[in-house]
């Protein structure tokens, strides 16, 4: 058997990705100024979204990968909303070559849980007052190699990662 490049797979298994759970680990969402901030806007609101990636291992095989989502819209000087969304999940892999585990773990299992929180942000967005924020899908691919260049630059001077 081989992985489509004509080689063979390690051991002669194909990669394996299982998602045995997905689940809410933390979630906040706050609109301290309601209802004056569900009034009518006199100019588009500025919203500011973070994203980072936390994988933990949970075993020989298993991985629990977590998504950390930060909000918050403003108009001016008065805020909105605000939200922090942590949603995880467990995986199983099995059949990854060492050296491909790290960037299968940190791209992968976020590109699948993406879709989930956002449908969780986007409803709670919804059910705060406001329209459905619908946050663009994210680039897991660059985010990883963003975060090598940032370690890199980091070891390059001494401090740690």
């Amino acid at each position: 058997m081989t992985n489509g490049n004509g080689s063979p797979f390690e051991d002669g298994a194909p990669p394996q990705l299982n998602v045995l759970a997905q689940y809410i680990k933390d979630f906040s969402f706050e609109n301290p100024n309601a209802p004056n901030s569900l009034s009518a806007q006199e100019q588009q609101p500025s919203i500011s979204i973070q994203i980072n990636v936390a994988a933990n291992s949970m075993g020989e095989n298993d991985y629990e990968i977590a998504l950390a989502i930060e909000g918050k819209a403003e108009s001016g000087e008065m805020l909105l909303f605000s939200f922090e969304l942590s949603y995880a999940g467990m995986f199983r892999i099995q059949n990854v070559p060492q050296d491909s585990l790290h960037p299968f773990v940190m791209i992968e299992c976020p590109r699948l849980l993406f879709p989930f929180a956002r449908e969780i942000i986007a409803n709670a967005v919804r059910n705060g007052g406001f329209p459905p924020l619908l946050l663009d899908p994210v680039d897991f691919v660059g985010l990883y190699r963003q975060n090598l260049a940032r370690q890199a630059e980091l070891q390059q001077q001494g401090k740690p990662s």
